[in-house]
């Protein structure tokens, strides 16, 4: 199945647009090591949007080297696992004005409308913020 097929997939757009945690990976450019960490993330219906600060490993891997993978899974007990993993060269979004628009979807995605807490509104303004935008060029589905 290409990138469109697995996408179109009803249960696969069903979790992407679900607010669960996903699982980012990057690689240190100088010795290959990977490093892989849970990550709050938006599904926009092309991309996934990621909030990550400059500060972070995470972000100084994905600038230094922009191929990334995104696992998104389920695996509550009782429950069957759906998983799509996200594979390709990730674009670091810096324009104050779209990483406060973005990083408060992704952030009132998780925490609700009414959920932004005093630590959250200080994430979306934070000079430090940036979004990491992947438009996938590899998508793997798979569930049982």
């Amino acid at each position: 199945m290409n990138k469109l097929e697995t996408l179109s997939q009803p249960w696969v757009q069903e979790l992407l647009n679900q607010p669960v945690l996903a699982r980012l990976g990057t690689s240190n450019p100088e010795n290959g090591q990977p490093h892989v960490t849970p990550v709050w993330f938006a599904w926009d219906g092309e991309a996934a949007l990621i909030s990550v600060f400059i500060t972070t490993r995470k972000a100084r891997e994905a600038e230094r080297n922009p191929l990334i993978s995104l696992l998104i899974d389920t695996g509550n007990p009782g429950e069957p696992t759906q998983a799509v993993l996200l594979e390709g060269q990730v674009e670091m979004i810096a324009n104050p004005e779209q990483v406060k628009i973005l990083a408060e979807q992704i952030y009132m995605r998780y925490a609700g409308p009414d959920g932004l807490d005093a630590d959250m509104r200080s994430w979306v303004a934070d000079p430090d913020n940036r979004i990491l935008r992947l438009v996938p060029e590899k998508v793997y589905a798979w569930g049982w």
